[in-house]
């Protein structure tokens, strides 16, 4: 019966170097030691013996690239040429880049810093102008005649100037410590003095106040200066 052989699909291998195969092969030939067959052997006949005994093994096809393609330098050098000419370019992007921050930010921390002046000028200049009124009514009333005004007259225009200032200055954010008969605190307060208490229930409280405090957005300017009663038991 002839035997019909089947085929599988060949596969690729690439060899850099052809000199292995061809030496592999010549040896398989010719060589008499290997296989035992004396050296004037029909080649041909050898070869159809191992094709028929390889039958069923897979085909192998061999395409040897040019070594010359594997080891040219000029490629190789081509290569390393770019690398080095993207890296200078990738530098020198982000050189400049971090100039343009500094750049940038040096211009925001200038143009932040004359803002803020700005705006404490037009600021003290609001507070200024809140006073002007008050300045005119207290210079009134240090001119005035006195063989011709009488002491209530000149006590009732001072107590006016006050009250005019404290608004000017409680509307841009002043307010005034005045603790009396409350519990002193020391973070507001400051004891100068102390009394007796008549009872338990006044131990720590103020009982006079000798200087008032002020306080500007929360910020203590001056604490009040006070006197505490204390219960001796």
């Amino acid at each position: 019966m002839e035997r019909t052989a089947t085929r599988r699909p060949l596969r690729r291998v690439v060899l850099l170097d052809p000199a292995p195969l061809m030496a592999h092969r010549k040896n398989q030939d010719f060589d008499s030691s290997a296989d035992g067959e004396p050296e004037s052997g029909d080649a041909f006949a050898r070869g159809a013996s191992r094709d028929e005994a390889d039958d069923g093994d897979d085909e192998l096809e061999a395409v040897v690239a040019d070594p010359a393609d594997a080891s040219d330098p000029t490629a190789s050098t081509s290569r390393v040429g770019s690398s080095d000419s993207d890296l200078q370019r990738r530098l020198t992007e982000e050189h400049d880049r971090y100039l343009r921050l500094a750049a940038e930010y040096d211009n925001y921390r200038k143009r932040t810093m004359r803002e803020r002046g700005e705006l404490s000028a037009r600021a003290q200049a609001d507070l200024v102008k809140q006073l002007i009124d008050p300045i005119d009514d207290l210079a009134r009333f240090a001119h005035v005649d006195h063989s011709t005004t009488d002491a209530l007259t000149i006590a009732q225009g001072a107590e006016m100037v006050e009250k005019k200032l404290l608004k000017a200055l409680n509307a841009a954010g002043l307010e005034t410590v005045d603790p009396v008969n409350q519990t002193f605190d020391p973070k507001l307060h400051e004891a100068v003095a102390t009394e007796p208490a008549l009872s338990p229930e006044d131990d720590h409280v103020v009982s006079r106040v000798y200087q008032v405090g002020y306080l500007f957005g929360g910020q203590l300017l001056r604490p009040a200066r006070v006197v505490v009663k204390q219960w001796n038991g």
